[in-house]
C-alpha cells in the first residue's frame, strides 16, 4: 500500500524531534507508505534541524521566554513556509490548543483537511496544574492558570475537535472518553504507543557492568521521575521490597523534568534510609539505559489512576516485555489490556503492598516469570512495533485522505 501525500505537521515536541512515535513512526515508517511530513514547530537548540521525511520548519525556539505566548504565531509561519514549499494535503497538529485553532483556519482556507493529534489531554493537564496551585495557595498564579484553562477548554472542545476531519488518540481509552464526550468515535483511530523492533531486540544489548547491580536481585523502573507521576510510590515498593525479597535492589533508569525534582527523589531516598536499596541512575543515554534493564528480574510500570493517566498509553511495559522482562503494572486500562492480551506479567492496583507480594511472587516462582519472559516478545513485535502500527496510521490516511488519494 504506497499513498503519495504530503502532511503539514506542526508539532509540540523541540525540534529536531527525540521522541519515537514522532522519529520513528513520522521519519522511517511513514515514507514507506509514500507519506511525507512537514515539520512545523519550535527549535530545541542552537544546532540545525534536519528532516529527510519531508523538510523542518522551525520557528522560534523552546528557550524563549515568550515561547508560550509567541508559539501560535510562529507555527502559523511556519505552516505557510510549508505550505508553499510542499502544497500539503492536510494540515495535522500534534497537542497544540492555539495553533490548533489557527491550523484548522488555514486548512479551510487551503480546501485541505484538518487533523488533530492527541498524545495527551492537554486542558486536563491544564486543570491538574490550577488545582494543584489553588492547594499551595497561590492565588495571582491561581488565576492565571484558570483563565488558560477556562480558555482551552472552550478553544479545544468547541472550535477545534467538532472540526476535525479525524483525531488519533493515545488509546482506545482515550478514544471511548472523547466519545463519551460527543465526539464520533468512527473519527478516530487509536495510535497507542511502540517500539522500534531493532533497538529492543534483547541479543544485540549488553548488559551493564555496573558491580552495584552484582548479587543483588534486580527490579527495575524505566523511565521519569516526577512528583506529579507519584514517583514516591517507587520508594514505598523499595521499602516493603527490603523486608520481603532479601538482596532487592530497586534501580530507578531515568531523569526527572528538573533539577528540583530530581533533588526531591534524591532527598526521599536519603530519608526513608533507601540508599542501599535503591539505585537511581539519573539521565542515560539509551544503549546504557537498556544495558541496566536486562539485568532486572522484573520491571515496574506504576501509572497514577486519574483524567491524565487513564487515557495514556506508557512505553515502559511495552519495552519491558519487548526485552524478555516480566512485569508488574497496575490497571489503567491500556496497561491492563497489554497484559491481559499478552500474558506476560501480572497487573494489581497501585498499592505499594500490592507491587511488593507480586514482584516477590515473580522472584519466587521462576516457571511463572519464564513463561512471561517468553511471551512479551512475541506478543509486542505482533501489535506493538512502529512498524505494525505505520501500517494502522497509513491505512488510516488512505481512508481519510482517500479522495486526494484517488
Amino acid at each position: 500500500m504506497r499513498i503519495p501525500l504530503s502532511i503539514a505537521f506542526i508539532v509540540r515536541d523541540p525540534l529536531p524531534p527525540v521522541r519515537a512515535d514522532l522519529l520513528t513512526l513520522f521519519g522511517v515508517e511513514m515514507p514507506r507508505y509514500g507519506v511525507a511530513s512537514a515539520l512545523v514547530g519550535q527549535a530545541g537548540g542552537d544546532a540545525p534541524v534536519a528532516w529527510s521525511a519531508g523538510g523542518a520548519y522551525p520557528v522560534g525556539s523552546v528557550n524563549s521566554p515568550y515561547a508560550s505566548v509567541l508559539a501560535p504565531l510562529w507555527d502559523l509561519a511556519g505552516l505557510v513556509r510549508a505550505a508553499s514549499r510542499m502544497r500539503p494535503d492536510c494540515i495535522q497538529v500534534r497537542d497544540k490548543i492555539a495553533s490548533s485553532l489557527l491550523a484548522r483556519i488555514a486548512a479551510a482556507m487551503l480546501g485541505i483537511p484538518f487533523i488533530y493529534w492527541m498524545s495527551f489531554p492537554i486542558v486536563e493537564g491544564y486543570e491538574a496544574r490550577r488545582d494543584a496551585l489553588a492547594q499551595r495557595g497561590k492565588t495571582i498564579a491561581w488565576l492565571a492558570h484558570a483563565a488558560r484553562a477556562a480558555l482551552a477548554r472552550r478553544v479545544l472542545y468547541r472550535l477545534v475537535l467538532p472540526g476535525a476531519h479525524h483525531l488519533f488518540v493515545q488509546s482506545e481509552a482515550m478514544a471511548d472518553w472523547l466519545a463519551a464526550q460527543g465526539l464520533a468515535r468512527t473519527r478516530m483511530t487509536p495510535v497507542p504507543m511502540g517500539i522500534d523492533a531493532m533497538l529492543f531486540r534483547r541479543s544485540s544489548i549488553a548488559p551493564s557492568a555496573d558491580p552495584r547491580l552484582d548479587g543483588r536481585r534486580v527490579v527495575l523502573y524505566l523511565g521519569r521521575v516526577a512528583q506529579a507521576r507519584q514517583s514516591g510510590f517507587l520508594l514505598d515498593v523499595a521499602a516493603r521490597l527490603r523486608g520481603l525479597v532479601p538482596g532487592s535492589l530497586l534501580v530507578i533508569v531515568g531523569d526527572a523534568p528538573s533539577r528540583d525534582e530530581m533533588a526531591w527523589m534524591r532527598a526521599e531516598i536519603a530519608r526513608r534510609g533507601l540508599e542501599r536499596d535503591v539505585l537511581l541512575t539519573g539521565w542515560l543515554p539509551q544503549r546504557e539505559a537498556l544495558g541496566y534493564a536486562v539485568r532486572a528480574e522484573v520491571g515496574l510500570s506504576p501509572i497514577p489512576r486519574g483524567a491524565l493517566f487513564d487515557v495514556s498509553s506508557p512505553t515502559k511495559l511495552v519495552e519491558y516485555l519487548a526485552l524478555g522482562i516480566p512485569s508488574v503494572a497496575n490497571d489503567i486500562p491500556d496497561q491492563a489490556q497489554v497484559l491481559e492480551q499478552s500474558g506476560a506479567g501480572l497487573c494489581v492496583p497501585m498499592e505499594p503492598d500490592a507491587f511488593a507480594h507480586a514482584v516477590r511472587r515473580l522472584l519466587d516462582e521462576p516457571g511463572l516469570a519464564a513463561g512471561f519472559a517468553a511471551r512479551g516478545p512475541a506478543w509486542v513485535h505482533a501489535h506493538r512495533t512502529y512498524a505494525i502500527l505505520g501500517r494502522v496510521v497509513a491505512r488510516a490516511y488512505a481512508g481519510i485522505l482517500a479522495d486526494r488519494v484517488a
